[in-house]
């Protein structure tokens, strides 16, 4: 298979907020990037102006709208990269959900449960699966350091029992991000996560001004809103593999929140 000169990267979830953040950070680094986003009137549009966006760093771009907590979705857009560029050297697995509902743990029903699970742990674990195994038959080209990076939370180690179902999904993806570093190490592939800690995005703008004040009296020892690209930065040097030694690596992308202090 011909493949481009340049590295590619796929980005899930990333017509806005952190995911969006990455992708311009990878398309800035050099990569041709494929985007994600839902599959409606508002989705496409969205991923429409990425791509303009996206190409004004004089590379291509794709957009690959579709849910990818639906599997039958997820190997026809890793087929769709190949096809386009013959090879896929990074995969960000950014997409994911809140809780419907906060509220009593002891109220938590199955399906609210189930669906945490679904977008956030279920569709990373057979993302990672295909994207490893495209990256498997491909191999290393040019040198170029392939990776997956899974975007988690700081509530996969921080409790919140107001929504439970949330902290058991992202402590699961963790648990994914670990057993596919294991597995993929001898391979050259890395595998790292991510915990973002509280980032500003649309999905916060609805509990700013709460979080405004709790960060203001000490919360985040930095004592400031995390940024998407606080985010990306990070993403951007685990695709070029400036940390060579590593496997499962977590970085905490929090300012401090889930540091232990008095």
């Amino acid at each position: 298979m011909i493949h481009s000169q340049r590295p590619v990267a796929l980005v899930t979830g990333s017509t806005r907020g952190i995911g969006k953040a990455c992708a311009l950070a990878l398309a800035s680094a050099g990569f041709h990037v494929a985007i994600n986003g839902r599959d409606n009137a508002e989705g496409r549009a969205r991923q429409q102006a990425m791509v303009t966006e996206l190409e004004q760093f004089g590379i291509e771009a794709l957009a690959l709208p579709g849910d990818v907590s639906d599997l039958a979705l997820q190997q026809p857009m890793i087929d769709k990269v190949l096809a386009r560029w013959g090879r896929l050297d990074c995969v960000v697995n950014n997409a994911g959900t809140a809780a419907k509902q906060r509220g009593d743990l002891l109220e938590v029903t199955a399906e609210n449960y189930q669906y945490c699970q679904d977008v956030n742990t279920r569709a990373m674990f057979f993302f990672c699966q295909k994207a490893a195994r495209a990256m498997l038959q491909q191999g290393e080209i040019g040198g170029q350091h392939r990776a997956i990076v899974n975007i988690t939370s700081c509530s996969a180690y921080s409790l919140s029992v107001s929504r439970g179902e949330y902290c058991v999904s992202k402590a699961a993806a963790s648990m994914v991000t670990q057993l596919f570093a294991l597995r993929l190490a001898q391979e050259g592939i890395g595998v790292y996560e991510i915990r973002p800690g509280i980032i500003e995005t649309d999905m916060t703008s609805g509990v700013k001004p709460k979080y405004d004040q709790l960060i203001s009296d000490g919360l985040v020892p930095m004592k400031r809103w995390g940024q998407p690209a606080d985010i990306a930065t990070v993403v951007d040097a685990l695709a070029s593999g400036k940390l060579p030694f590593t496997v499962g690596q977590i970085i905490e992308v929090d300012g401090g929140l889930t540091k232990s202090h008095f």
